[in-house]
């Protein structure tokens, strides 16, 4: 059978594409996984303007509206909004929702079938598990493990880095704040979190690919908080790219969400930038198909817009997971020495989760932060010569 378009990946990333493409085009999403929204493989946490972006309405479990972070030395620095800063969420829902809406708007689904490799010459023809289709555009959005990206040569991610999280039946005493932890005996290479959601906390963390697998953290974790002993509801664990990677497109070929390494390097989220560059793909397949040109040369437009609108974030982000992956615990805490400041707190008040280089940035060159001038310039170079593992 014939397509317009396929996307290869039936996550919030693919299924976004495919709505805003199914309006002017014929689309099949070949998901290979039975339902969508499994295996989930994240917080759930995300901010008001990811929630707009999706197009749908999950339930909410929670609103977050600050918190605390914790440094190896034990000490706490408190940060709290008057506006709710993020809302925690079933994820398994979003992705239902998502594919639904999909659907309604005009994309086909298929379900238990997994794309295997593809061929282009005047079209492209998809090999699945099942069988071979036709499509004018291939859409990869087939997460972290990507078949779809690896047919770009050299087309890896920067790093990876590994999560793992479960839901405990465990009650934290503020609810409405995110507990995150930093050090190489909790979260070397990233950090923990634990995110309250009425008698469930949500408890996890990732680590820079070199320091083994998350899980041997987890359970240290769970002893520091005193939860060791209750009811696990459920675990999830996976990988997050990060850092780019070569090419986003090529000829009959776009990639979006994890397959296009479209992920937020301090946080590890990458709905938030998944959902923008959805606009920019859609725009770009509408006027290579107005144009009757699906070529390489043409499709690049979507990298630049895309780039445009989200890539400066990316790449400050990723500077700055360079410097902070290059710090040792001492250095870490001389930072909460200075953090601890009224101004500084105010100014991380004011942050944007999907945005937090726009921030730290200026926090960086404010004059409160001044004797950390010489930790900072040397965790800068450490970073930016520290090789990307993973």
């Amino acid at each position: 059978m014939t397509y317009d378009i396929i996307v290869a990946g039936g996550g919030p990333a693919g299924n976004k594409a495919a709505s805003l493409l199914a309006k002017h085009h014929s689309v099949l999403v070949v998901e290979d996984h039975d339902t969508p929204g499994t295996p989930v493989q994240c917080t759930g946490l995300i901010s008001d303007e990811v929630l707009e972006l999706s197009g749908v309405r999950p339930t909410i479990l929670n609103g977050l509206y600050g918190a605390n972070i914790i440094f190896p030395n034990g000490k706490k620095i408190t940060i709290r909004s008057k506006e709710r800063k993020a809302v925690l969420i079933d994820r398994n829902e979003l992705d239902r929702m998502m594919a639904e809406k999909a659907s309604d708007d005009g994309a086909e689904h298929a379900y238990s079938e997994r794309y295997m490799s593809h061929s282009t010459s005047d079209a492209v023809k998809i090999t699945t598990d099942k069988r071979t289709l036709t499509a004018s555009l291939l859409i990869g959005a087939d997460g972290h493990r990507s078949a779809v990206a690896r047919t770009i040569r050299d087309n890896t991610p920067s790093e990876y880095v590994r999560g793992i999280q479960a839901d405990i039946g465990y009650r934290s005493e503020e609810e409405d704040m995110i507990t995150i932890r930093i050090g190489s005996g909790t979260a070397p290479g990233f950090f923990s979190w634990e995110i309250p959601f009425g008698d469930t906390t949500r408890v996890g963390l990732c680590t820079s690919w070199d320091h083994g697998p998350p899980s041997e953290y987890l359970g240290t974790l769970l002893r520091r908080i005193g939860a060791d002993d209750k009811r696990i509801v459920k675990k999830y664990s996976g990988r997050i790219p990060m850092g780019g990677q070569r090419r986003t497109y090529a000829e009959r070929l776009l990639l979006i969400g994890d397959a296009a390494c479209q992920v937020k390097p301090i946080s590890g989220g990458g709905l938030q930038p998944a959902f923008r560059s959805a606009y920019a793909l859609s725009e770009t397949v509408n006027e290579a198909f107005d144009r009757n040109d699906l070529s390489e040369n043409f499709l690049s437009v979507y990298e630049k817009r895309w780039k445009q609108d989200t890539g400066k974030e990316l790449r400050r982000g990723y500077r700055l997971r360079r410097m902070y992956v290059s710090m040792n615990d001492g250095e870490l805490n001389k930072i909460s020495e200075i953090a601890d400041n009224e101004r500084i707190r105010d100014m991380l008040n004011d942050g944007n989760i999907d945005r937090p280089s726009d921030l730290i940035f200026p926090v960086m060159r404010s004059s409160a932060v001044f004797r950390l001038a010489p930790i900072m310039a040397k965790a800068w170079i450490r970073g930016m010569r520290r090789p990307a593992r993973g």
